[in-house]
């Protein structure tokens, strides 16, 4: 059932502080669900993401022949089904998650039976085309609507590709890596851009066998995944709003534990400490391939300086991307962002969007094809903000409306249940009004 639109009030804060620990990583989450469903034995995992997308991969994991159950609020357990899905009797939905819908399409491309994926309205509108290329080059078939879900895979034997990614995806490479764990031979994926590296780590975690390069990564088919118990690292996507949020006030101090520093992920970093952010990593350790520790960031009494933000760099950022595009107003010298088309059809287009609601704002944006310019030195206003029921719109903009002055209305705020129900609330234990 879609969840009643929903406003939220942001009141304009006077500082950051405090200390958070977040749900699990999405991208993680996603992963350990589809390859602890597909594997021998039972998975347990802790700090599980709470979020609606890693809930439909659960359920369609389930609809295919595992045994999900919650063992606590964050706590799952899985029994795999030994390499075997069935087709389920009804079609399988992937709500707002096309993580959910790219990547199982992998795992099932090789299954026997046929198999037909729907999503919502938004996940309708995303381009699937990207997936079926590579499938059906191993003998796979897909039919699509006009390039998009629903869509149907008639299972098939297949036979080992090397494939370039057209777009660098994570979720393409996962999607061919995880039809390649089931097809004789070597499959390679080669990409111009490194892309995250979470399924890669994962499969090894459940025991699988991979070869990398520098731009590839191959597997070798058949092979068996064998359960396992695992922590979800916190999710440095869903931090990014609040190290941005704190990055914005001179007096902030905001440490989070337990979050995931996986290098393909934690760029941020990188560009929060090069916009003058001072931020410390504490107890780093290793855990199932993934490197987790403490990060702690306080603002600079002088102000965030500029920044760009382009090429492979943008591939690595594109879900923190809405977030800087909101805070860049409030720095010194702007944000200018390039090379994030992609932006344009995830969940909403979210270039649009963001030059949309900083507008709304009081903004100067000037936006391009494939970015926007934020000039910094820029005083907001609060605005009513447009999310297009995007969850990272939505949160983007919360942040900025706490560097505004007066209060920012989000429209569509119930979105961010997509990847992260807690938001406001821990928003709102940090921020000091």
């Amino acid at each position: 059932m879609p969840t009643a639109a929903q406003e939220r009030l942001i009141r304009p804060a006077r500082n950051v502080r405090g200390s958070l620990r977040l749900p699990g990583d999405k991208s993680i989450s996603h992963r350990y669900a589809l390859l602890a469903a597909f594997a021998q034995g039972v998975s347990r995992f802790t700090n599980f993401s709470t979020g609606a997308d890693c809930a439909s991969t659960l359920a369609c994991m389930e609809a295919l022949g595992a045994k999900v159950s919650r063992t606590g609020g964050r706590s799952v357990e899985v029994a795999g089904a030994s390499g075997r899905l069935t087709p389920a009797a009804h079609p399988l939905d992937c709500g707002n998650s096309g993580s959910t819908m790219r990547m199982i399409s992998g795992l099932l491309a090789a299954q026997e039976g046929r198999f037909t994926l729907i999503g919502d309205a938004s996940l309708s509108r995303r381009p699937m085309e990207r997936i079926r290329k590579p499938l059906e080059a191993m003998g796979a078939r897909l039919t699509l609507t006009e390039g998009h879900a629903p869509l149907t895979i008639d299972g098939a034997p297949l036979h080992a590709i090397d494939y370039t990614t057209p777009v660098p995806s994570a979720q393409v490479k996962t999607c061919i890596l995880l039809a390649g764990l089931e097809t004789p031979g070597v499959t390679t994926v080669r990409e111009a851009v490194r892309t995250r590296d979470h399924s890669e780590l994962a499969l090894r975690a459940f025991g699988a066998s991979l070869t990398r390069t520098a731009n590839s990564v191959s597997v070798r088919g058949p092979q068996d995944l064998h359960a396992i118990d695992a922590a979800v690292p916190g999710d440095i996507s869903s931090a990014a709003f609040f190290l941005c949020a704190a990055a914005l006030f001179p007096g902030s101090n905001l440490v989070i534990d337990d979050l995931g520093l996986n290098p393909t992920r934690a760029v941020l970093l990188d560009v929060l400490t090069a916009l003058g952010a001072r931020i410390a990593i504490l107890n780093v350790e290793e855990q199932h391939n993934e490197l987790v520790g403490t990060v702690q960031i306080s603002a600079p009494p002088e102000g965030l300086g500029g920044t760009e933000v382009s090429g492979a760099l943008s591939a690595q950022l594109i879900d923190e991307l809405p977030v800087l595009a909101a805070i860049a107003p409030f720095t010194r010298n702007g944000i200018r962002i390039r090379g994030a088309r992609e932006l344009r059809v995830k969940e909403s287009d979210r270039i649009a969007l963001a030059a949309k609601n900083l507008r709304a704002m009081g903004a100067e944006v000037t936006e391009f094809d494939d970015g926007l310019d934020v000039p910094g030195g820029q005083s907001l206003h609060g605005a009513m903000i447009d999310s297009g029921s995007d969850h990272r719109i939505a949160m983007a903009f919360s942040v900025a409306a706490l560097g505004a002055q007066g209060d920012t209305l989000i429209q569509g705020a119930e979105s961010a249940a997509i990847s992260f129900p807690e938001f406001f609330d821990l928003l709102n234990r940090v921020a000091e009004r």
